[in-house]
């Protein structure tokens, strides 16, 4: 249990023994006030927004915690981006909206929050999809999205966002940076952002840890979707780990460019570990309009555009 969890059902049990104590009854449960703090509803009750200590941060809300965060501002890279088209994004745009709503579809029949994003080889795109499909998710009205750059081992994912790189998810990991001290909040305060960080010797050893899940665990409270851009999964093991311990993944496939066994020997390793779906990126227009998304529900699979 959270300890933001635990905070919250103390304050609930405590408010319904005063209520108890007064003849009444409690009317709101642990659960509707998990909610409640999380989303800064400002109907619930003083006693219920019970401070939180982690790492020496002290957090009541979503916004006293996005508050204590770096608040850099970012200039979003439109070559790397679908919607940075101002009023006319580009048609990409809508295959991500698509994209994002299978994901809303799949998440009504499982649990669906932390999505890792790799691919078979580098160069292949995850990075692109994981920065589109972020910003595709922040646009839906009250949708809280933390993006992650968990390719430690080169990250770029500050590139398209224009953003910070340092401090860091590796920052983190080292215990040399609590939660608030490696958050970037973008403009609109829905999507955040953890970058890649400082340099780590072992890479691998810092995303197995405990810390990491640790993190998730706290994230998952406050944001609806949290999507980690992870390293490609024939170069290293990341990726699987990182499967372990979040609800699915998505694997990105170049079009033209990936060998077929290449894609299937890779993707094949997701296959118990929740996949999701495959995205075909760098499809020509003349081809398709856009490129796929390859969903799997069940033993059958579908297929939609995104």
């Amino acid at each position: 249990m959270s300890r933001i969890h635990q905070a919250l059902k103390k304050a609930a049990e405590e408010r319904q023994g005063q209520l108890a104590n007064n003849g009444s009854q409690a009317d709101m449960s642990v659960e509707e006030l998990t909610r409640a703090v999380l989303h800064d509803d400002k109907a619930i009750p003083q006693e219920a927004a019970a401070r939180v200590t982690g790492t020496g941060v002290e957090v009541r809300t979503f916004q006293e915690f996005a508050a204590k965060c770096a608040h850099p501002t970012w200039k979003i890279d439109p070559r790397l981006s679908v919607f940075g088209h101002g009023e006319n994004p580009a048609a990409g745009a809508e295959r991500f909206r698509t994209l994002r709503s299978r994901l809303f579809q799949i998440a009504t029949t499982r649990p669906l929050k932390r999505v890792v994003i790799t691919s078979s080889v580098p160069a292949e795109g995850k990075t692109f999809v994981t920065a589109n499909l972020a910003q595709s998710f922040a646009r839906q009205p009250g949708c809280r999205v933390l993006l992650i750059d968990a390719d430690i081992r080169a990250s770029r994912l500050h590139l398209p966002l224009g953003a910070p790189e340092s401090p860091g998810l590796t920052d983190y990991l080292k215990e040399e940076a609590d939660e608030a001290g490696i958050i970037q909040v973008g403009g609109e305060g829905n999507l955040c952002f953890i970058p890649g960080g400082s340099h780590a010797e072992n890479p691998s050893e810092l995303l197995y840890s405990a810390r990491m899940k640790l993190l998730l665990d706290k994230m998952s409270n406050m944001f609806d979707w949290i999507l980690l851009d992870s390293p490609p999964a024939l170069a290293v093991h990341d990726a699987s780990v990182l499967a372990d311990i979040c609800d699915g993944v998505l694997f990105v496939v170049q079009a033209g460019s990936t060998d077929f066994e290449v894609a299937e020997k890779a993707s094949s390793e997701f296959r118990e570990k929740n996949l999701l779906g495959v995205v075909l990126n760098r499809v020509e227009m003349s081809e398709s309009d856009g490129a796929y998304y390859y969903g799997y529900y069940g033993e059958r699979p579908a297929t939609a555009r995104v």
